[in-house]
């Protein structure tokens, strides 16, 4: 059974020995972010336990691994002018800024690995 992801869209790439990376990033609100951690929780549940044991460094003969990192950033828009006697733009915030959450989760394995987390979350390997 092939879960959809909503967040979450990797890019798929091949090395010459065979392992094959997903890539994937995603950036949402401070009202998303909760979905976007289960989402990924979801993901590497799955992992952990349709690929239990075997998690490990790639060039280590592993079977699969991953790299998690985040990042919190404040976003505030800006009005912007061109001020063409100074030959500068001029800026400022028109409101507080709102809170936004970075992801990148990049999950590489053996061609197995692949094809099983392709199937359970309808991934596209090409």
């Amino acid at each position: 059974m092939s879960q959809t992801l909503r967040y979450l869209q990797f890019d798929c790439s091949e090395d010459g020995n065979g392992i094959v990376r997903f890539e994937a990033m995603a950036s949402v609100g401070a009202a998303q972010w909760s979905a976007l951690q289960a989402e990924v929780a979801a993901v590497l549940d799955w992992a952990h336990h349709g690929f239990a044991g075997v998690r490990g460094p790639l060039d280590d003969d592993g079977d699969w691994d991953y790299d998690l990192h985040a990042h919190q950033e404040t976003v505030a828009t800006l009005e912007l002018d061109y001020d063409p006697r100074s030959r500068r733009l001029a800026g400022r915030a028109l409101a507080d800024g709102i809170v936004r959450y970075s992801l990148t989760l990049t999950l590489g394995g053996t061609p197995g690995f692949a094809e099983a987390l392709c199937e359970r979350f309808g991934l596209d390997a090409d």
